[in-house]
């Protein structure tokens, strides 16, 4: 029987492996999917080998302190791709150890096929960094358009664009609600939660008497949720915590707006048509390395658009909870800044929807069994 091992290192690429695992067992039944995923994918029948939240670190602080426990399940990752000798190994972001299992299968002798699903920002960090990626990946699936001929020029592996499962699970909301829940989105690491929630919970200290505001909902992975709603019991303000696809999707059409760590989730926000503060706490090793970044923005809609779309409240080392408030009260308060987010939105869904000329829009599916 042919099969596939297919690994999402946190949430993003979870709901990413989920909807990849969906359309492979429609393409091909009698495919063999095994591999490492979250909620979503084992929603899809994936019988994950270990807990995908051993691989949810972010910052050096995170990776070092967990790195006897990273290496482990790599090791493991190897060896259990060794011992089914799948015809393809799809990596989805988790982006060092990714490269550590791409690595290591090459130097162990694996022959399969192995892609990376969700590039790595070379783009912003220059030529070198691509050029070591095509020693070790067949193929790279993009999901933001531009990203293909960035990785040719910079001569990276070849790089197709597949898009994003957001495009068809979140459609753009038909408009802006006059009123609504405020969204916050915290992250789904560890670290990220502990550094951001204390600054959220200003936000909803802030904002919770405002008349376009009819509450507060965070959305969070199955397995941080009661870490979460631990957290959020001693509020003074009732904060809900939603995990399931039906309790995100219903949050994300009636928001009046979003607070929400840098990632994957700020592009699910942009196609939705959701306005939003896109906010991060960096450790001082990620700041040094964000100031050699070629690009001047973090978030993804800023990035894709070319210009800030959205608010960057970026800081190093520590918050600052009433800079983080201001800034969404902001938001909340003017029309014309809602407006102009929305407009935005709508143009980066329709150039994502086509993917640019020289890369145009590909299934991910189709470009995986291509290589069986």
């Amino acid at each position: 029987m042919t099969s596939i091992f297919i690994l999402a290192g946190e949430a993003s690429g979870d709901r990413i492996g989920a909807d990849l695992i969906a359309g492979l067992r429609r393409a091909r039944p009698d495919l063999s999917i095994s591999g490492v995923g979250g909620d979503a994918m084992e929603g899809e029948g994936l019988s994950s080998l270990f807990s995908i939240d051993d691989l949810a670190v972010m910052g050096y602080r995170d990776v070092i302190m967990r790195l006897p426990l990273l290496l482990w399940r790599a090791r493991q990752v190897v060896s259990a791709v060794q011992r089914q000798n799948p015809s393809v190994v799809v990596l989805i972001d988790a982006q060092v150890f990714s490269k550590v299992v791409a690595r290591t299968l090459r130097k162990r002798g694996y022959r399969g096929t192995i892609i990376l699903y969700v590039a790595p920002a070379v783009w912003a960090w220059g030529a070198e960094r691509a050029r070591k990626l095509a020693g070790i990946f067949d193929e790279v699936l993009s999901v933001l358009p531009f990203e293909p001929a960035a990785m040719q020029r910079l001569g990276g592996p070849k790089t197709a664009y597949v898009g994003h499962p957001a495009l068809g699970k979140y459609p753009m909301r038909p408009a802006q609600p006059a009123a609504g829940p405020i969204l916050l989105l915290p992250g789904s690491r560890r670290g990220e939660i502990a550094r951001h929630l204390p600054m959220m919970a200003e936000v909803v200290r802030r904002l919770s008497k405002h008349a376009a505001v009819t509450g507060f909902l965070i959305l969070s992975t199955r397995s941080q949720a009661a870490r979460i709603s631990r957290i959020v019991a001693q509020w003074p303000i009732p904060v809900a915590v939603l995990v399931t696809s039906q309790d995100r999707q219903s949050a994300i059409e009636q928001a009046v707006a979003a607070v929400a760590v840098s990632g994957t989730v700020t592009l699910e926000l942009a196609l939705s048509g959701v306005p939003h503060i896109l906010t991060y706490v960096a450790e001082g090793a990620q700041v040094r390395m964000f100031k050699k970044a070629t690009t001047p923005f973090i978030g993804l809609p800023n990035i894709i658009a070319g210009k800030a779309v959205t608010p960057e409240i970026l800081f190093a080392q520590n918050g600052e909870p009433d800079k983080l408030a201001d800034a969404a009260l902001a938001l909340v308060e003017n029309a014309d800044a809602l407006d102009l987010q929305r407009c935005n939105f709508q143009e980066i869904r329709a150039l994502m929807e086509k993917g640019a000329p020289e890369a145009p829009l590909q299934d991910p599916v189709e470009r995986i069994l291509a290589h069986i």
